[in-house]
C-alpha cells in the first residue's frame, strides 16, 4: 500500500462508518436482551417475538405494504406512459411544460408537495385515508419510475421494432413481442424503486393520511418521540431487511437488463 492511497482509504472508511455504523448499531441492539436500548445485556430474540404481538405496529406495517404495492403499480404504469411520450413522441406542443410537470416532484420539497395534496383533497372534499395516501405516493414516485423507464427506452434498438413491423407484425404485436420484453426489467426496477420510496415516506403520508390509515413510518416516529423501545429497533431492522431485499431484486433486474 502506497502512502498516497492511505489517506483515501482512511477517508473512504470514515465515510462508510459515518453512514452505516448507526444502522449496524440499530440492528445489533434489536437483539439486546435488556429493555434499555443503550445497555447491552446479552443476545435475545424476544423483541421480535414481542413485536408480532403488537397489534398497532403490525397493522401499520400492513397498511404501509399495501400502500407501497398499489402506489408502485400506479406509478410504474403512469411512468411508462410518460416515458413513451417523452422518448417516442418527438417535439410536440407544450413538451417543455409536460417535462417540467413530470420531473417537478424530483426537486420540490416533500413538505410543499404534501401540503399541496392536502389542500387539493380538502378543496374537493375528499376524505383522507388509505386511498389518499396511495394517490400521494403514486404522484411522488411516478417521476422516479419515468426516469428509469425512459433511460431504458433511450437505449433500445428501434431497428428490431421496424424489422418486426416489416415482417407483418402490427403495433400491438410489436409492442407485446419486442418492446415489452426489453422494457420489463426496467419496469421491475421502477416498481421496486417506487415501492421503496413509498415504504420509506413519512412527510407526504402525514399530510394525506386520515383516521385508521397510520403508516409504519408514522407509527415509528410517534413512538420514538416518546422514547426508543426495543420493539422499534426490531421493526426498523425488519424494515431495513425488506428494503435490502427490494434493492437486491432491483439490482438483479438491472443486471438482467444490461445482459
Amino acid at each position: 500500500m502506497t502512502a498516497a492511497r492511505l489517506p483515501r482509504l482512511a477517508t473512504l472508511a470514515f465515510g462508510f462508518a459515518f453512514l452505516y455504523a448507526p444502522i449496524a448499531l440499530l440492528v445489533i441492539y434489536s437483539f439486546n436482551a435488556s429493555k434499555l436500548v443503550t445497555v447491552w445485556a446479552g443476545f435475545s430474540t424476544q423483541w421480535y417475538a414481542s413485536l408480532f404481538s403488537n397489534a398497532q405496529l403490525i397493522a401499520s406495517a400492513k397498511i404501509s405494504l399495501q400502500v407501497a404495492a398499489i402506489s408502485a403499480v400506479i406509478a410504474t404504469f403512469n411512468g411508462t406512459l410518460a416515458a413513451f411520450a417523452l422518448e417516442r413522441f418527438g417535439a410536440f406542443r407544450s413538451r417543455s411544460v409536460f417535462v417540467g410537470s413530470i420531473y417537478a416532484p424530483l426537486v420540490i420539497p416533500e413538505v410543499i408537495l404534501g401540503l399541496s395534496l392536502l389542500l387539493i383533497f380538502v378543496a374537493f372534499g375528499v376524505e383522507r385515508g388509505f386511498w389518499t395516501i396511495v394517490a400521494g405516493h403514486a404522484t411522488f414516485t411516478m417521476c422516479f419510475a419515468a426516469v428509469v423507464i425512459r433511460a431504458r427506452l433511450a437505449g433500445m434498438d428501434r431497428s428490431l421494432e421496424e424489422a418486426a413491423m416489416d415482417l407483418g407484425a402490427g403495433p400491438v404485436m410489436t409492442f407485446a413481442r419486442i418492446v415489452l420484453p426489453q422494457l420489463a426489467p426496467a419496469m421491475v426496477s421502477a416498481w421496486m424503486l417506487a415501492f421503496i420510496l413509498s415504504l420509506d415516506d413519512l412527510v407526504i403520508a402525514s399530510f394525506t393520511s386520515g383516521p385508521g390509515s397510520t403508516t409504519l413510518p408514522m407509527r415509528i416516529y410517534s413512538q420514538v418521540r416518546l422514547g426508543v423501545t426495543p420493539e422499534v429497533n426490531a421493526m426498523s431492522s425488519l424494515l431495513l431487511a425488506a428494503v435490502g431485499l427490494a434493492l437486491l431484486a432491483s439490482a438483479l433486474a438491472g443486471r438482467r437488463r444490461a445482459g
